[in-house]
């Protein structure tokens, strides 16, 4: 499939339209909610939500207290989703923009992934871990979860191993923590790769 001819902001945002939204969770999910948990009062760090879909995620750390969270998507409901959800949330930090456009200015130090890189045609897969490294402060942070497993049905979300995910990141990443997530939701249980790397 070739990212150019699928998968764009407007097949997104008819997906969108159509409700054929499988991948929203409609909340935050537990091994995203409770990492942040133990990052402490808020601070001033820069954190990035790239393919942020409806952004439970910047929405929970917005409600904490958190004041420096980014979203980035290509397709706009989703982004006017979170608008109509929290009506406070910067208007500025809300990024209709391809993830692979965006530029460290200044750096993040923390990206968030979350059913953004399961979404990317699978060619695009080094492209991103070159692009997390790139918008991330040396000794930033990329953490959240990937799919390992296989799906039985053409993409997306296209799955894969934590072999072949380790060959994108190695590169760039120092591995903190690479193994099955221990608190997926039930339908994602043993399927579910928890991820937190540290750019080099």
């Amino acid at each position: 499939m070739s990212p150019e001819s699928a998968l764009d902001a407007a097949y997104w945002q008819q997906r969108y339209d159509l409700g054929q939204t499988g991948w929203d969770a409609g909340a935050i999910t537990p091994p995203l909610r409770e990492y942040f948990a133990q990052l402490g009062p808020p601070d001033a760090r820069r954190i990035l939500i790239p393919g942020a879909g409806r952004a439970y995620e910047a929405e929970y750390l917005h409600r904490q207290g958190w004041s420096q969270v980014f979203v980035a998507d290509v397709a706009p409901q989703p982004l006017h989703d979170l608008q109509q959800r929290v009506p406070d949330f910067p208007a500025t930090h809300l990024l209709l923009q391809d993830f692979f456009a965006l530029e460290p200015q200044p750096p993040y130090d923390l990206i968030v992934e979350q059913t953004f890189f399961c979404a990317l045609d699978p060619a695009l897969r080094p492209d991103y871990a070159r692009q997390c490294a790139h918008l991330l402060r040396p000794g930033g942070m990329l953490m959240g979860l990937l799919f390992d497993t296989e799906f039985s049905q053409p993409g997306p979300p296209f799955g894969g191993t934590r072999e072949e995910y380790r060959s994108y990141f190695a590169p760039y990443f120092e591995f903190k923590h690479f193994d099955t997530a221990i608190n997926s939701l039930k339908p994602r249980q043993g399927r579910e790769l928890f991820v937190c790397l540290k750019r080099k």
